[in-house]
């Protein structure tokens, strides 16, 4: 099947799919037909000690899985500290010049190739108040990757793992839909979290001191919650307000 065509099939595929098991088998299949031999869709957690709703499916050689896990090896696996500086998919062979790497990073590395995990793809998955994540694709031994076999990894490995949120929401995500902050509660919001004071956000706004605290109160109602720190925490867990926003003061002006 061409490339293309298998990855098309893939994503049509998983949009079906009801259970991690059928999600596992479906990987399986594309990761040999891309031309790879393992997968690994995880959370970059202590999956020893993970939530029920920590992402985890993947087909690693057992001894390596258990070295991995028996050492803690999560906290400093050079492939998920590369993750994290990254929003497209990346050779193994690039990470060295990606991340400045310690003598325990390059020895994980080593001890991946020792188990046959010597080269191989991997997708960046950063979700704004979700744990950190990846879609990794392995070759056995010295096998090299096929050309044409990273740019569908990117597609599949970032369906697939839509598709393991899907069947495993985040522990208390509610059926129903969520709150929705207006611009103006919002732009309030990104103020009062880069540390700015109802009065300092009304005269930023050009608007009066009690309607700032108003919009302020409002969202807080949305949100059923009474201070501003779990309010915060909503919007930035839901992906209403970004990271950057917060830290570095970049917010649009949504209602001028």
């Amino acid at each position: 099947m061409p490339g293309f065509e298998l990855a098309l099939n893939f994503v049509e595929r998983a949009k079906i799919v009801q259970s991690h098991d059928e999600l596992a088998s479906l990987l399986k299949e594309t990761t040999l037909a891309l031309g790879f031999s393992y997968y690994a869709l995880v959370h970059h957690v202590d999956l020893k000690r993970a939530s029920p709703a920590t992402m985890r499916i993947e087909n690693y050689p057992a001894e390596w899985v258990g070295y991995f896990l028996e050492h803690r090896l999560f906290a400093d696996d050079p492939i998920h500290r590369a993750c994290l500086l990254s929003s497209v998919g990346f050779s193994w062979t690039e990470v060295p010049k990606r991340i400045r790497m310690t003598r325990r990073q390059w020895s994980i590395l080593e001890s991946a190739a020792s188990h046959g995990l010597r080269n191989g793809y991997t997708v960046p998955v950063n979700i704004p108040g979700e744990c950190s994540g990846s879609c990794s694709f392995a070759m056995d031994g010295d096998a090299q990757i096929p050309h044409e076999s990273p740019l569908l990894a990117e597609l599949v490995g970032g369906f697939a793992f839509e598709t393991a949120r899907r069947l495993r929401p985040a522990r208390g995500q509610p059926s129903f839909p969520l709150p929705q902050l207006t611009p103006r509660q919002r732009e309030c919001l990104v103020l009062a979290m880069q540390g700015k004071s109802d009065w300092e956000i009304s005269r930023i706004l050009e608007r009066s001191h009690d309607t700032v605290i108003q919009h302020l109160e409002m969202a807080r109602q949305k949100f059923e919650v009474q201070r501003r720190l779990p309010l915060a925490i909503r919007a930035l867990y839901d992906g209403q307000i970004s990271f950057i926003e917060a830290l570095e003061g970049q917010f649009p002006k949504l209602w001028e």
